[in-house]
């Protein structure tokens, strides 16, 4: 089946083969790279790469879709440990992205169930010089503290403008209180993100502390007016839901599962997010009026399968996405 042709029913992702030109086609992720320090409620330390953005382009690739990450750490032992970690799942990471002058940490502090809160210490840029992939990305995807903080913030917002008629753009706000600005000052910012981006996906939480007092999904019906075709609004484990440009609502319920810890796990939704559509043959910018009209079962299939791949990933420990194996 090409990329051009819809999904039949039976098939509401599009898992059959895409076409060889989309194939070849690779995603490109732009954000931070960093050290997560995880301090456990029983007292145990452990480090691990991570980084939102990070953890996005990991997922893809355990997906097998070809990444490349734009990203900033340093060349020192942490920065050794990031691109060996990213490397080895099967992420390129893009030229110039080992120049700065410390790798950046996130403290990841869980309690007694799990949750994580973060304190950091870091930096963003985009890299002075970079080398752009050979081959014109079909997905540009960012989010979280590299989207906003500055000064890379503001190179973030001019590559995705930059990229936005060829390949589809996706966002996650990922917010990061402790980091940004007031809500109020950050708000702006990250709507102009939304209305340059093709699909948005938010967890409540970011909706709690963006928009206090307002209806997670009322926020992102509004949102879905501004320029993307799907606003996802995830929910931990009570599942998800897609507000679409069209009007249509779908809802989803999460898997059951015992929680290790919640690390990693709307990065790994968000990577499933961009895999499924990817497969129903719905990105690039020659596909977004298709995926503005996708049908509510192609978001339905899409959700149920990012549910699946956020429920592997909270059953162990650490940002620990899933393989395209495993999900079989």
């Amino acid at each position: 089946m090409s990329a051009t042709t819809p999904a039949p029913a039976s098939d509401p992702i599009g898992t059959t083969a895409l076409a060889p030109t989309d194939v070849a086609r690779r995603a490109l992720v732009i954000g931070e790279a960093l050290i997560d320090v995880v301090r456990r409620a029983d007292g145990a330390v452990s480090e691990h790469p991570g980084g939102s953005p990070a953890n996005v382009a990991i997922g893809l690739a355990r997906l097998d879709r070809g990444v490349d990450l734009l990203t900033w750490f340093g060349a020192d032992a942490h920065g050794e440990v990031i691109t060996a970690h990213l490397t080895g799942a099967g992420v390129d990471v893009v030229p110039g992205s080992g120049t700065a002058e410390r790798t950046s940490v996130a403290t990841a502090v869980l309690d007694d169930a799990g949750v994580a809160t973060y304190v950091f210490d870091l930096s963003w840029h985009v890299p002075a010089s970079w080398t752009s992939p050979a081959a014109a990305p079909v997905v540009v995807h960012t989010g979280s503290i590299a989207a906003i903080l500055e000064p890379g913030g503001a190179d973030v917002a001019r590559i995705l403008a930059a990229h936005r008629d060829s390949a589809t753009i996706t966002y996650d706000p990922n917010m990061r209180p402790s980091l940004m600005p007031a809500p109020d000052v950050t708000r702006p910012m990250v709507e102009a993100l939304v209305a340059l981006s093709d699909v948005v996906k938010v967890s409540d939480e970011d909706l709690a502390w963006l928009e206090p007092g307002s209806d997670p999904v009322d926020v992102a019906r509004r949102w879905a007016t501004t320029g993307p075709a799907a606003v996802v609004v995830t929910r931990g484990g009570e599942g998800a839901v897609a507000v679409t440009a069209a009007g249509s609502t779908v809802e989803i319920v999460a898997p059951r599962v015992t929680v290790a810890d919640t690390v990693g796990a709307g990065d790994s939704f968000m990577g499933g997010l961009i895999d499924g559509l990817w497969s129903a043959g719905l990105l690039g910018a020659e596909h977004r009026a298709d995926l503005h009209a996708a049908p509510d079962a192609t978001w339905t299939a899409v959700l149920e399968r990012c549910a699946r791949i956020a429920a592997i990933t909270v059953s162990r420990a650490g940002a620990n996405p899933p393989t395209t194996a495993e999900l079989a």
